[in-house]
């Protein structure tokens, strides 16, 4: 039995994995609770809080301080995307297709898809893209491939967008997007991500379409919300967008534990005895 197939004991409370199953039901229930993750460490932090953890391209950007997400390679997702099933054993892991690895034809996107089922062990992959990907998405679920969906701001359509301003705001862009949710939950993906889109709008699309909507820069009335881990944690410098909420300082935290570390070092006071191999204690005089 692998990791994702045991069950999870907290509080001696035997917990399931959560599946593509139980997260395409949750519509209308208790609001799905996603994050990014991109390594072990933090999959493994953030695991039992969490429903979903996504393996964002947002990695280009948070990870390798790329300007945009279009370089990230399926590569580098694959890599990420097994570190993080490693991590995890409660949410459902999802995997990003990158940029230039799905969108030629249904064909080229189920092969980048079984790559990154099959050498991640994620349960599901998500791509971009409203009616112009419903045709990929039926290829793929029809053939055993998961998918979430994400419309509204979509990030690698960013240049032809003409930047990451919030959509739906004039009537035909707000049909278009309504238009977009129907199509992807209608050709089977099992849940759909919408960004960056007015409130009104993502409520209407949230009460519209039968699978659940998953809210960054949406609204509350979303039956999920997920944030980039690294914006709502503090440890990304620089523009924060309006729609994060920091729960924590930890890159502060991460410069004041140098800073003292820096200190004790050029006073020689680390390491001291008692980390050194070798060393005796010292007994107190009685």
């Amino acid at each position: 039995m692998s990791a994702r197939q045991a069950t999870t004991i907290e509080g001696g409370k035997a917990r399931k994995p959560v599946t593509v199953a139980s997260i395409r039901n949750a519509k209308g229930a208790e609001p799905l609770v996603c994050l990014t993750a991109y390594t072990t460490p933090v999959a493994q932090a953030l695991d039992e809080a969490c429903d979903l953890l996504l393996v964002g391209d947002s990695l280009g950007m948070v990870v390798y301080g790329l300007n945009s997400t279009i370089p990230v390679t399926l590569d580098m997702m694959i890599a990420h995307g097994a570190a993080v099933v490693r991590g995890a054993k409660h949410a459902l892991v999802v995997v990003d297709l990158p940029f230039g690895s799905y969108q030629e034809s249904p064909a080229q996107a189920f092969a980048s898809a079984a790559r990154i089922l099959a050498e991640t062990g994620c349960g599901a992959v998500k791509l971009e893209g409203g009616a112009v990907m419903a045709e990929t998405i039926n290829f793929l679920t029809e053939r055993g491939v998961p998918v979430l969906s994400h419309i509204g701001l979509q990030p690698q359509s960013v240049n032809a967008l003409g930047g990451y301003a919030a959509r739906g705001k004039a009537a035909a862009e707000a049909e278009a997007i309504v238009a977009d949710a129907r199509a992807v939950a209608e050709a089977g993906a099992f849940a759909v991500v919408v960004e960056g889109v007015v409130a009104p709008l993502a409520a209407r699309i949230t009460s519209t379409i039968r699978v659940p909507t998953i809210g960054i820069g949406a609204s509350a009335e979303c039956d999920g919300q997920i944030l980039v881990t690294d914006d709502m944690m503090g440890v990304t410098f620089g523009h924060v967008p309006k729609f994060v909420r920091r729960y924590a300082d930890v890159g502060a935290a991460m410069r004041a534990a140098a800073e003292a570390y820096a200190e004790d070092v050029r006073a020689r006071r680390f390491p001291a005895e008692e980390h050194l191999y070798g060393a005796k204690p010292k007994i107190a005089a009685g």
